[in-house]
C-alpha cells in the first residue's frame, strides 16, 4: 500500500512538472529540447529572498515573466509572511516544508507534494528538513513582505522577525 502511494506521488509530481514545463514552453522558450541534472545546475542567491535559499532558473525569466526555478533551502530556512503578484506553484522534490497561509490550514509538504498560492495570497514558507523544490510563477516574480496586520514592510524588517538574513548585494 505504501509503495502504491509513493508511486502515485511520483506520477503526480512528474505530471505536474511536465505540465508546468509545457505551459512555460508555450510562453517564450526557443522550442529546443533542454534539460540538465541537479549537479550541473548553477544556483545563486535570489534578490528579496533570505540568504538561506538559492535557486537555478530552469525556464523563462523571473524578472520579466513566467518562469520555473529549482530552489534549495537549508533546514530552518524561513521566508516570512509575504505575497506575490503572480500565482506561485510549489512542487517539493526532496525534504519537508511547512506552508502557512492566511485563511487556510497549515500544510506540510513532502517529496512529491504540491501547493498553489494564488496571486496576492499571504503565506510563509519554512523548510523543516533540507528542501529542493520547483517554483513555477505565471508572471514576473516579486515578493511583498507583510507584518501581522497585513501591512507591507521592508525585507530587512521581515527577516529580523524570523532571524534570517538578506542576500548580500553584489555590485
Amino acid at each position: 500500500m505504501k509503495n502504491q502511494r509513493q508511486m502515485w506521488y511520483l506520477i503526480l509530481t512528474l505530471s505536474l512538472i511536465l505540465f508546468t514545463a509545457g505551459i512555460a514552453r508555450g510562453q517564450g522558450t526557443t522550442g529546443h529540447a533542454a534539460g540538465q541534472n541537479l549537479r550541473e545546475m548553477n544556483f545563486a542567491l535570489v534578490p528579496g529572498i533570505p540568504a538561506c535559499s538559492t535557486a537555478s532558473v530552469q525556464n523563462g525569466n523571473p524578472a520579466k515573466g513566467p518562469s520555473i526555478l529549482l530552489a534549495k533551502a537549508e533546514t530552518g530556512c524561513t521566508v516570512p509572511w509575504h505575497w506575490h503578484t503572480p500565482n506561485e506553484h510549489l512542487m517539493i522534490v526532496t525534504g519537508v516544508a511547512r506552508l502557512e497561509m492566511k485563511d487556510a490550514k497549515p500544510l506540510t509538504v513532502r517529496a512529491g507534494g504540491y501547493a498553489l498560492m494564488p496571486s496576492k495570497h499571504v503565506h510563509q514558507f519554512r523548510c523543516i528538513s533540507a528542501c529542493v523544490f520547483y517554483v513555477h510563477s505565471d508572471g514576473a516574480f516579486d515578493t511583498h513582505y507583510v507584518d501581522g496586520q497585513g501591512k507591507e514592510i521592508s525585507l530587512d524588517d521581515a527577516l529580523k522577525a524570523v532571524k534570517q538574513t538578506a542576500p548580500k548585494k553584489t555590485q
